[in-house]
């Protein structure tokens, strides 16, 4: 019981993080299930073919791609224009500045079916036809509440002092940007193009709401739950799942080499 004690929080905080990876688990071990009839949510036995022809179900590439393609231009338009957003928002002082601080946290706050009807509302005013651009502006407008937030995080902690000697040292503007800034504040802007892209591709509702007959991953995942679920669709929740973990665990071992070399200088 005292070892109980001591060791309380990282018991928790195992049992929390189990608590979150069991359903990839089991998507991990149903997408080895052999196919059979409409629904698979029942083992029967192991095999191998869902992995050997991932696209075996018509539509299902096609509708993950369209999602990652969305996802990637949504990424790139909401940290660009986040990221300006928030260096705005930490170096410069204006009017309303206050205002928009607060104002930038209502996409977060608000819930997603009230964004998503107030954009098909905006779309449908504008006589603008529901489909791929609609989604992708819809998904940058989401996106960008959260780049700001990361991005101006990593700002407000920038030590200034830092750009004053690159300027002593007869550095321009653009140099000091690029060699100083930017190098800096880089992490901030990678977390936020990160959370970007991940809201953007795993998104259903602002999606269902504005997208007419254009079919995104997600949304054929809940189609498919009504007709019948392919295990291929476990497939490529496995494939996406080993990428985030891998470049997480390669981002973490980036960052702990570079914390040894910083040590030994």
């Amino acid at each position: 019981m005292s070892w109980a004690r001591r060791n309380i929080v990282v018991i928790a905080g195992l049992l929390t993080l189990a608590y979150l990876i069991l359903p990839n688990i089991v998507v991990m071990v149903f997408s080895f299930n052999k196919p059979a009839g409409r629904f698979n949510y029942a083992w029967r036995e192991f095999s191998t073919d869902a992995w050997r022809d991932p696209c075996g179900v018509a539509d299902l590439c096609g509708s993950l791609a369209l999602s990652l393609q969305i996802a990637l231009w949504a990424t790139v338009g909401a940290t660009v224009l986040g990221a300006m957003i928030a260096f705005a928002l930490v170096r410069y002082r204006f009017r309303a500045r206050g205002t928009i601080n607060s104002l930038i946290f209502l996409p977060m706050a608000m819930p997603e079916v009230v964004m998503a009807a107030s954009l098909l509302t905006l779309f449908l005013n504008l006589g603008a036809e529901l489909g791929f651009w609609t989604i992708l502006i819809a998904h940058t407008m989401f996106c960008l509440s959260f780049v700001v937030v990361a991005v101006k995080a990593r700002v407000m902690s920038m030590d200034p002092r830092l750009e004053e000697a690159a300027r002593d040292l007869y550095a321009g503007p653009v140099q000091t940007f690029l060699r100083v800034t930017l190098p800096i504040a880089a992490p901030g802007i990678a977390a936020g193009a990160m959370l970007a892209f991940a809201l953007s591709f795993d998104d259903f509702i602002i999606t269902n709401f504005n997208s007419g007959n254009t079919v995104t991953f997600p949304m054929f995942v809940w189609g498919s739950a009504q007709r019948g679920t392919p295990v291929q669709i476990n497939v490529i929740g496995t494939a996406m799942f080993a990428v985030a973990v891998l470049i997480v665990a390669g981002g973490q071992i980036i960052s702990n080499r570079r914390k040894k070399r910083a040590l030994i200088r």
